[in-house]
């Protein structure tokens, strides 16, 4: 009987010290894993990168419905100086920091803006771009002049963005909607007083569509830093490090200017 106790009393303990060190062996390779995730995207051989795809000249889809515009080339440009392929994938704005924050997307490019908001839950690296925002109402429109004007008045924006947070600020009700394209008809049909939106995609609508009665009555005083957002965490730290490189290298050799001058008509990547 004893012989038997002593036996169970083995095979227990045997079995307790298995499955520790199976565990104690799980957390290692996770944290492993967690702190190396450039060599992680590299191994896979793709870096997978979200994006709207609807606005432009920023992220959009060409007459043949080619994925194009100015973040989508940076995009494949820091892929290449990664030594990886560049996968996008595309979706709402608020959906694209979800998907970052599961870990289902690698960085978001979409001309995010460094806010204080945005720096407590994402670490950003080197600006790329610098730009200011617009605030737009329709050519007729003779009561709002400044951004103190929003208040009690409607503008429209995506969801959750540094527009609609900033209208929101000034006093006024914001509404969500997708795209630039229906944030302006909303403003020409009379349904929105205003909107926010980066003055160079406004310029660039202003080239497509010169007929649109729209007008820029203020603009911020100091540019935003457009930068890519990483999670928090030693295990970006690596990949954080190899973007700040990719981009500083596409500054130097002028492939940054080159594509800004292509999509935005001049160089916004120098402050």
């Amino acid at each position: 009987m004893k012989k038997k106790l002593a036996l169970l009393l083995a095979a227990v303990l045997l079995l307790a010290f298995t499955g520790c060190a199976s565990t104690q062996e799980t957390q290692t390779q996770e944290e492993s894993q967690a702190v190396d995730q450039l060599t992680a995207i590299q191994e896979k051989g793709e870096i997978v990168i979200a994006m709207e795809g609807t606005w432009a000249p920023w992220t959009y889809h060409d007459d043949t419905d080619t994925l194009v515009g100015f973040d989508t080339e940076v995009g494949q440009a820091i892929a290449e100086k990664l030594g990886v392929k560049a996968t996008f994938v595309e979706g709402e704005w608020d959906s694209l920091f979800a998907g970052l924050d599961s870990g289902r997307y690698d960085i978001v490019i979409n001309g995010v803006e460094v806010t204080d908001a945005r720096a407590e839950k994402y670490d950003f690296g080197t600006p790329y771009c610098f730009i200011r925002t617009a605030l737009i109402v329709r050519g007729d429109n003779t009561d709002i002049a400044s951004f103190e004007d929003l208040e009690g008045k409607t503008t429209c924006n995506s969801i959750a963005s540094t527009y609609m947070d900033l209208a929101e600020s000034y006093g006024a009700t914001a509404t969500g909607v997708d795209t630039l394209e229906e944030t302006l008809q909303m403003v020409l049909a009379g349904r929105a007083d205003a909107t926010l939106n980066a003055d160079v995609s406004f310029y660039d609508y202003m080239n497509v569509h010169p007929e649109a009665d729209l007008k820029v009555v203020a603009l911020t005083e100091e540019a935003s830093q457009v930068a890519i957002p990483v999670r928090k965490g030693e295990e970006s730290a690596s990949l954080r490090a190899a973007i700040d490189t990719a981009i500083e290298e596409l500054r130097e050799d002028g492939t940054l200017a080159q594509l800004s001058e292509k999509y935005f008509g001049s160089d916004i990547t120098a402050e």
